[in-house]
């Protein structure tokens, strides 16, 4: 049985504003869960619910098999660490650390002995009698997560604990975070807008939209097996290519190129085609592929290692195709043949959204050029 388990989760401020509909997954010891997505998606508002700092309008919230929903957030053994990290700006590292054990009446022998442990797993010995205020962003940080980890809690639970550091230090804390987190046998829930610390730190990902959960999976599937265009579109930088296209028999029509469409289910009028620009390749002449197009480079953007090419496909000039192309020479301007690999290939329902549960592309015959 999961340690942390919410059923049925729903908060409803009014009929028009309903930041958590029906939410329902579970968390087991040692998992680290990421609630994804953008603003307003229902993420913060979850994780309040399961801290205790907000009442679920309908559904339960159970931790370590006891049911916590109506119970005050100092009666759930839970520990929390804020986007702003909330340390008291008068008292000093330890005394911000041993704040939260003395509360619950702790012996002091015991509280030193805690935080004797987790400073010296944390890197804070030297650190112990400085204030906040003389600490770098880093710094802080880990104070915040020390004080969460001396508590010894049945759940973290983490608010965007990265969002105030620079980049170059969310990077080196985004490291520090998973190597802790790692060495840890309780379950882990961690709000954030950020992609990249979702996929990196996370053993599963739930992302929401609405207030809905769209997709509850490992990184990797997620990432490969997108659930629905909103996520496939959400997930990925670049962003995915997402093309409505017009179904004409067994193909999709991209400008004045067929697409083969995959067996296995009837063709709608209208399909969604999703590819990863770093999965569109510029074609081998040695090679035929029924999934080829040719098109003008209109803007090539140096990324370093890759261009990001953008590509007027001929006969679908309206539509923005890019590709990420390993490459030391800007494009821009040139006609050039890209193919779409099958197995790279994702399908969607333009209407609802939904992926289409088709079989990997099989390549029937040539391509077909339109005029």
């Amino acid at each position: 049985m999961p340690k942390l388990e919410l059923i049925h989760l729903n908060k409803t401020y009014s009929p028009k504003v309903v930041p958590v509909r029906d939410l329902s997954l579970g968390v087991d010891n040692g998992e680290f869960l990421t609630l994804l997505g953008p603003s307003g998606c229902g993420k913060s508002t979850t994780l309040r619910m399961i801290a205790g700092l907000e009442q679920p309008t309908r559904g339960e919230i159970r931790i370590a098999d006891r049911n916590v929903t109506n119970k005050a957030a100092g009666d759930r053994n839970i520990a929390m660490v804020f986007q702003s990290y909330a340390l008291y700006p008068h008292m000093s590292v330890y005394d911000n650390m041993a704040s939260g054990l003395r509360l619950r009446h702790m012996k002091s022998d015991e509280i030193r002995r805690r935080i004797h442990e987790v400073s010296g797993f944390l890197g804070l010995e030297e650190l112990m009698e400085r204030k906040p205020g003389q600490l770098s962003g880093g710094q802080r940080q880990r104070v915040a997560l020390g004080r969460a980890l001396v508590r010894q809690p049945d759940v973290f639970l983490l608010d965007e604990p990265l969002s105030n550091l620079d980049a170059l230090l969310r990077e080196q804390v985004r490291a520090e975070l998973k190597e802790i987190f790692t060495s840890l046998n309780t379950p882990i829930v961690y709000v954030t807008h950020d992609q990249t610390e979702a996929m990196t730190l996370s053993t599963r990902v739930a992302v929401l939209n609405g207030g809905i959960l769209q997709q509850l999976d490992p990184p990797r599937r997620i990432y490969t097996h997108p659930a629905n265009r909103f996520v496939a579109g959400f997930i990925g930088s670049p962003q995915m290519n997402l093309l409505d296209l017009k179904c004409d028999g067994r193909s999709a029509v991209f400008g004045n190129y067929r697409i083969p469409l995959p067996d296995g289910f009837v063709p709608p009028p209208e399909i969604t085609l999703g590819i990863r620009p770093e999965h569109v390749h510029l074609a081998d002449p040695n090679q035929h592929s029924a999934s080829t197009v040719q098109g003008r480079v209109v803007l090539s953007e140096n990324l370093g290692m890759s261009e990001l090419i953008t590509v007027r496909v001929r006969g679908a000039e309206t539509m923005i195709f890019r590709a990420l192309i390993s490459s030391d020479n800007p494009f821009r301007g040139e006609e050039i043949t890209l193919t779409l690999p099958p197995e790279h290939i994702h399908w969607f329902n333009t209407q609802t959204g939904e992926r289409l549960p088709a079989k990997v592309l099989q390549s029937v015959g040539d391509r077909n050029h339109l005029g």
